[in-house]
């Protein structure tokens, strides 16, 4: 495991004022192209925000086993992974450069993990899907970090605590997920579940008490858990954004709502 110094891992990185943890439910990729209460509110985010040197996204959509990976490229290409969804979504691109520098001193500081860099990736939907609306210039260097599906989700949030640093030297953590991910259950109606309803409830709860443990355990024990998410890969970034945050961080809920019956859009900015 890393050995470096805080100090040193951070070197070359300039001191700024800290910036937020985000967590976003990203829903449709559909979002990322249309005008809808979702996008409106990730455009009136990234207004408000302060101008970020570089972003990192932890998404549901780059996943690993048994090894944590990051997105040491200068120009990562714009992944669609994705299907049956108009032409336009597929020519979506989204050009912003890297961030090494970054990249790196991720790296280097986390010594939970040993996290390995990677040129293979790039930017799938759930960042540039979100960050087209958010940042449509593209002029913000940005870069990604995996999700290990080895990792208990203690570990995960864990990790995230190591990342706390990097708010202080102009990094903007977004976090892309869903608290709750069912495609199984959607429905046109968009009428939610009465469970979507009583799992989003608790979710909300529990992140604004900080409850880890109780979150942790609504996410993956019971019935709930599985109708909430059948798999895991979309809860696991809001244990990023909560294990970013500091103690004095306060908590503002945005786009609540269960989208198709059962994705839940509920997404909050720690600041």
């Amino acid at each position: 495991m890393n050995q470096m110094s805080p100090a040193a891992a951070l070197a070359g990185l300039p001191i700024t004022p800290r910036l937020p943890a985000l967590f976003v439910g990203h829903g449709s990729p559909m979002n990322a192209i249309l005008d809808t209460p979702y996008s409106r509110a990730w455009r009136a985010l990234g207004e408000s925000l302060p101008k970020p040197q570089a972003i990192l996204c932890v998404s549901a959509h780059w996943t690993t086993k048994g090894e944590t990976l990051v997105d040491v490229s200068d120009r990562p290409p714009t992944i669609h992974d994705f299907g049956g969804f108009p032409q336009r979504l597929f020519e979506q691109v989204y050009p912003a450069l890297g961030a090494p520098p970054y990249a790196n001193a991720v790296s280097r500081l986390v010594k939970s993990a040993r996290v390995q860099p990677d040129r293979n990736w790039g930017f799938d939907h759930g960042s540039w899907g979100v960050l087209l609306q958010m940042y449509p210039h593209a002029d913000i260097p940005m870069f990604q970090l995996s999700l290990d599906l080895a990792k208990s989700p203690l570990e995960h949030y864990r990790l995230a605590q190591e990342l706390r640093l990097l708010r202080e030297r102009g990094l903007l953590i977004v976090a892309s997920g869903n608290l709750i991910h069912n495609l199984y259950a959607m429905n046109q109606s968009g009428k939610a579940y009465p469970w979507a309803v009583e799992f989003d409830a608790k979710a909300a709860e529990y992140i604004k008490n900080r409850d880890i443990a109780r979150l942790i355990a609504l996410g993956t024990e019971g019935q709930l858990a599985q109708l909430a998410n059948p798999t895991i890969e979309h809860f696991l970034p809001v244990l990023y954004a909560l294990g970013a945050a500091e103690d004095a961080d306060e908590l503002t809920f945005f786009n609540e709502g269960i989208d198709l019956g059962a994705i839940s859009m509920r997404s909050f900015v720690l600041a």
